[in-house]
């Protein structure tokens, strides 16, 4: 079953096709702004008619007449309005069809693609050297939502969590471990707070050139496959993961250890991209340092700007092993491989797909895409910073989440008991972080403020899980309401909030396509006010036996929708709040 603007688009733009005798039509439908324009609106014609110089009304009365004749359940009638839009009013009887399908079988809410790809997607990265951050926050949670979404749409996804797992920094953490642990028995506790250990380790590098040196040799002794130094890194990566995995069990992230993709396992590849570039006669000797140079990329002064392939000291950078990367991932027969990654590296992702197409290590059929994202700032316009000026480390600023809920949650409803208060912080203090940040355009900056996100009024993780909790509530009253369906929609509250949650699935659908989670989270708030104008106007529980059952239906269907579309999110609901 087609989404209904994706059935409304196919059909309009095959009549389109039909009457200009053309092969490719675009019927242009959008959601009506007002309901006197209909349910859905088809523009497309206009452009067509444009292209065709001819009278674009008089083309829009020759699609109407022809889809007419084709008389689509769906379509109740069809008006053609100012100089060529197409108004689409819907059918009851086919909404009713289909939202007692879904009622039936709820995983018709989002049909799956007739066109299903193998997709790779590149979110988190992680430094193995330092603990998560709140810099890590948006990169984490927009990746995971969107691998959340090609998944219910049917689409085979490969995680990709690139973490930075090798290089100099290691050289001078394992020196210090060296310094203050003596042996490997010792490390756990060592690392319980690997971002102090880090800063210890790093004001011992840049105070003590010995020190540095011998960091500088021992980097040389891992990278070249000492099988000593390799054991201390394997030890130090494995407790640098589950300070990672913790977060995400927080944060109830998808990613596991088996969707790693780290620097470590390119190390071997990285000189074979400097030979594959030579041969492709595009590498270029600058100072000393290889470089690719391409047309397209000039800086402020117009001067070529270089995709530094490596440094003149031989080692090697990001792009280098972003190249492989790429390669790798042709390798896999992947049709879109997504990186959710920083805006702030736009142009750097800009030259590696260019110079990655330029050597074939990417084809056509690969379309590569930087799903960028802004900073989360602070109050004062800033990057989110403690009040010392550190860094905030993502576990604690998730645990300080649940415990502002949790003292919320008691302040709402004394009577619950301990473990309900401890499930219900959860969830909504977890819940609320996510939700602020992916409700917000991935390509903004944003301010991250503890009030607004915990509020119960407006667009947040908290009204949304009150109002699914609201509607458990209405349902516990009736418990038969699993043979319930819909009968007619004699009030326009009904049919509203019918349409609506029919309109779910072209929401997934443009969130798969373009990776912005805030429509998502527009919809879902959308859909939670519609129901509470329908809770206001058609009473439920005192309504006579038909009506009563088809807005008990309603309300199945609402509750189920909000669930499956926070869970696309992946924050968890609740029952009782």
């Amino acid at each position: 079953m087609q989404s209904l603007k994706s059935y409304l688009n196919d059909l309009i733009s095959r009549a389109m096709a039909e009457v200009t005798q053309s092969d490719a039509c675009n019927a242009n439908v959008i959601t009506s702004s007002k309901p006197e324009f209909g349910d859905y609106q088809a523009n497309g014609v206009m452009a067509e008619a444009k292209r065709r110089k001819t009278n674009p009304r008089e083309l829009a009365n020759q699609v109407v007449a022809a889809l007419n004749s084709a008389d689509s359940p769906l379509i109740e009638k069809l008006e053609v309005a100012g100089p060529g839009f197409i108004n689409i009013f819907l059918s009851d009887t086919a909404l009713l069809e289909r939202a007692n399908l879904a009622l039936s079988e709820p995983q018709q809410l989002v049909p799956l693609t007739a066109s299903p790809q193998r997709v790779a997607v590149d979110y988190s990265s992680p430094n193995l050297a330092k603990e998560m951050h709140v810099g890590h926050l948006r990169g984490t949670i927009i990746g995971d939502a969107i691998v959340r979404v090609l998944e219910r749409l049917g689409h085979t996804v490969i995680r990709q969590n690139h973490v930075g797992d090798w290089g100099t920094q290691f050289g001078m953490l394992i020196t210090y471990m060296q310094e203050v642990v003596g042996d490997t028995k010792g490390l756990p506790n060592a690392l319980s707070d690997l971002e102090a250990f880090y800063r210890n380790a790093k004001d011992r590098f840049d105070s003590d050139p010995e020190f540095a040196e011998r960091s500088r040799h021992n980097v040389v002794r891992l990278q070249s496959g000492d099988p000593e130094y390799l054991k201390v890194w394997e030890q130090f990566i494995d407790e640098s993961l589950k300070h990672c995995e913790a977060v995400y069990d927080l944060l109830n992230v998808t990613l596991t250890r088996e969707d790693l993709d780290a620097e470590s396992r390119y190390n071997d590849d990285l000189k074979v991209i400097v030979e594959d570039l030579k041969a492709a006669d595009l590498l270029t000797d600058s100072d000393g340092a290889m470089c690719v140079f391409l047309p397209e990329f000039k800086g402020k002064d117009g001067e070529p700007l270089p995709l530094i392939i490596q440094k003149t000291d031989g080692g090697y950078l990001y792009s280098t092993t972003d190249l492989a990367a790429v390669r790798l991932r042709r390798s896999w027969d992947v049709q879109r491989s997504l990186y959710v990654v920083d805006a702030r590296q736009s142009l750097h992702f800009q030259q590696v797909f260019a110079v990655a197409k330029a050597a074939r290590f990417a084809g056509d059929e690969l379309s590569l895409e930087h799903v960028s994202y802004g900073t989360m700032m602070g109050k004062d316009g800033r990057p989110f910073k403690t009040r010392s000026g550190d860094t905030v480390k993502l576990a604690e600023l998730l645990e300080e989440a649940v415990s502002r809920a949790y003292q919320l949650v008691s302040e709402k409803n004394q009577d619950l008991d301990e473990a309900q208060k401890q499930t219900i912080a959860q969830r909504v203090g977890i819940g609320a972080v996510k939700y602020a940040d992916l409700s917000k355009n991935r390509t903004s900056d944003y301010i991250f403020d503890w009030s607004t996100m915990l509020s119960f009024e407006g667009n947040t993780a908290p009204y949304l899980l009150y109002a699914y909790a609201r509607i458990k509530s209405i349902l516990r009253k009736e418990p038969d309401i699993t043979s319930s369906v819909m009968g007619d929609l004699n009030h326009v509250e009904e049919r509203d909030l019918v349409i609506k949650i029919l309109q779910l699935a072209e929401i997934v659908e443009a969130v798969g396509k373009d990776c912005y989670p805030n429509q998502l989270c527009n919809y879902l708030f959308e859909l939670s006010g519609l129901f509470m104008r329908f809770y206001e106007n058609c009473p439920i529980l005192k309504a006579e036996s038909a009506v009563k059952e088809t807005r008990l239906a309603i309300c199945a269907i609402t509750a189920n929708t909000l669930h499956q579309g926070l869970d696309l999110l992946g924050i968890e609901t609740l029952e009782q709040m």
